[in-house]
């Protein structure tokens, strides 16, 4: 990089009482160093990757996990083909001990190929290992999830959920992004993508500033950590976030949850449909139904709907389950038609 982000703040020797409220709520992110350093894998893979590879095979269930793959001349960096007519990586199922076989076998390759296994819910592949290597989260019910592979480049990218990641084997640079650099990232498409979640656009380990030249302004606003096995760190809801995994071997264990009930919807998807029915309307009745948005969405406050009487709101009165079906219901029907 051209220029050196700025450090993330940190809790040394961090324990499970540092997973406060006003932590896992919070809107900065932070690393917590040593919070996993008791897990048993960690202590595995402090050993070598042998013993890591060896202790996941311990748990596995035999269910196959889906693998990125590519070769030597991706870099390591899943993306976009030159001419964005397709991706530079391939899928393809295969077990969980094959692909742990794979990595053994190019672990010491000058350029080795990209394997890389994402987001694979623990329990459906290695029950046991949450019961032995987990982090207190209250009463939040995350979705608990592994990721494995060789050294990787993860294109900045953001998730709607808050994150605690866990690095459990190898090492893993973070560089983070606030949510209000989005206009300085460069992002591409919305429909198309690598993983799922739009990302940068940007090669950020060789940015080219005369392509995208308000990537310096999003370096500048950028933090960074590396972290080492039973470290952690909290990544904050819509936080952007480019993941390296250094070492031939790397495994992160995250934890995600909403702070919003589950009968919300993404608001991805009120993004889509705001692309389809508002993007292109005439500059007057988009300002009109800005305002809109605005009194109903973004600023919206008791005295928004005081003056209905409160049987007669529907949609207006608080989002409980009822109304969110309501609202499925009538988007379902409008779309149908």
């Amino acid at each position: 990089m051209h220029m050196a982000p700025n450090p993330i703040r940190e809790i040394r020797e961090a324990k499970a009482a540092d997973l406060t409220d006003a932590l896992l709520q919070g809107q900065e992110p932070i690393v917590l160093r040593g919070l996993a350093g008791d897990w048993p894998f960690v202590a595995s893979a402090k050993k070598s990757a042998a013993d890591a590879r060896a202790y996941l095979n311990g748990f596995y269930n035999g269910a196959e996990v889906i693998v990125s793959h590519a070769g030597p001349e991706a870099g390591g960096r899943p993306f976009y083909k030159e001419d964005m007519s397709g991706l530079n990586f391939d899928y393809k199922r295969i077990t969980l001990d094959k692909f742990l076989g794979l990595l053994d076998q190019h672990e010491d390759d000058a350029d080795a190929p990209f394997l890389y296994v994402g987001s694979t819910t623990i329990g459906d592949c290695l029950p046991g290992f949450t019961a032995q290597n987990s982090v207190p989260l209250g009463d939040r019910m995350p979705i608990e999830s592994i990721w494995i592979g060789n050294r990787t480049r993860i294109a900045p990218h953001y998730d709607l959920a808050d994150n605690l990641a866990v690095v459990a084997a190898g090492r893993r640079r973070f560089t983070l992004f606030p949510p209000e650099q989005l206009a300085n990232l460069y992002v591409g498409p919305l429909d198309f993508t690598p993983a799922g979640q739009p990302v940068s656009m940007v090669d950020i380990h060789n940015p080219d500033f005369e392509k995208f030249p308000k990537y310096r302004d999003a370096l500048a606003a950028a933090v960074m950590a590396e972290l080492e096995p039973g470290d952690a760190i909290f990544i904050p809801s819509m936080w952007w976030h480019a993941v390296d995994g250094l070492e031939a071997f790397n495994v992160l264990v995250n934890y995600w949850w909403r702070q919003s009930p589950s009968h919300m919807g993404p608001p991805n998807n009120a993004l889509q449909l705001a692309l389809l029915a508002l993007r292109d309307l005439p500059p007057a009745q988009k300002q009109i139904w800005q305002r809109i948005f605005n009194h109903y969405v973004f600023e919206n406050t008791e005295e928004t709907s005081a003056h209905i009487p409160e049987r007669g709101r529907g949609v207006l009165g608080p989002m409980d389950e009822n109304n969110a079906r309501r609202i499925r219901a009538f988007l379902l029907n409008g779309l149908n038609r």
